[in-house]
């Protein structure tokens, strides 16, 4: 009896052996279902998944500042009036005594005219400067000490069109050749160089007279597309 006990007992050994490999056998890839180790015990790593929506791989971070619109990146540009500055020939200067002047005998105020005759629109803007020409050379040029009165804007002068600027000076005084008020001898000058920003020197002559004036000053106003009287 006890022989045939052991008998039972290895025939259901086997038999529960044989349906463990027959359940492996079964597995996909032929694994054991649910296995999560190698047979040295290490983890064994799950497979990358694969993405089934059909959509590309995750898209690629922009890079800082690109333009996302153009192949450039944006700029800011300044407003402005669609013309170029005037140039030295762009502008013919004449000259003449102003409507309203100090008291005195000298010159008193002029007004400086320039015409543009480049044939196209430019531009000129700030306060000339001013000095009393000297015979035949720059260098005795004699600087006006310029005061400035008013706001200096761009003036867009147009094709033929003027610009103006109104120049007051310390008056003579008395007949004859005059005086000074301050002491000093009266000036006089057959042209002035008035200099435009930008626009160079321009040497001009009263249309009535020559430039008398005293102190070697001057007040001048900015370029204006307005005539001052």
């Amino acid at each position: 009896m006890y022989g045939i006990g052991i008998r039972r007992v290895a025939t259901a050994m086997v038999t529960a052996s044989a349906a463990t490999l027959l359940m492996t056998a079964c597995q996909p890839g032929g694994s054991p279902a649910g296995a999560g180790s190698s047979p040295s015990g290490a983890p064994v790593k799950p497979a990358a998944s694969t993405s089934t929506s059909g959509s590309a791989s995750p898209s690629t971070p922009s890079t800082p500042g690109a333009s996302a619109t153009s192949g450039s990146p944006a700029h800011t540009t300044t407003p402005s009036t669609g013309a170029k500055a005037c140039g030295l020939p762009d502008l013919k200067a004449s000259m003449y005594q102003a409507a309203v002047r100090p008291d005195g005998t000298g010159t008193g105020a002029a007004i400086v005219e320039f015409t543009n005759v480049s044939g196209k629109a430019c531009t000129v803007q700030g306060y000339p400067t001013v000095a009393g020409a000297g015979n035949g050379s720059p260098e005795k040029n004699r600087p006006l000490k310029v005061t400035t009165t008013g706001g200096a804007s761009t003036v867009k002068v147009a094709a033929g069109g003027k610009a103006w600027t109104k120049l007051t000076f310390v008056q003579v005084q008395g007949e004859a050749d005059g005086y000074c008020k301050s002491g000093a001898t009266p000036a006089s000058y057959p042209t002035l160089v008035v200099g435009v920003p930008g626009a160079g020197a321009h040497q001009v002559a009263l249309t009535d007279g020559v430039i008398a004036e005293c102190d070697d000053k001057v007040t001048v106003t900015a370029l204006s597309a307005a005539k001052p009287s």
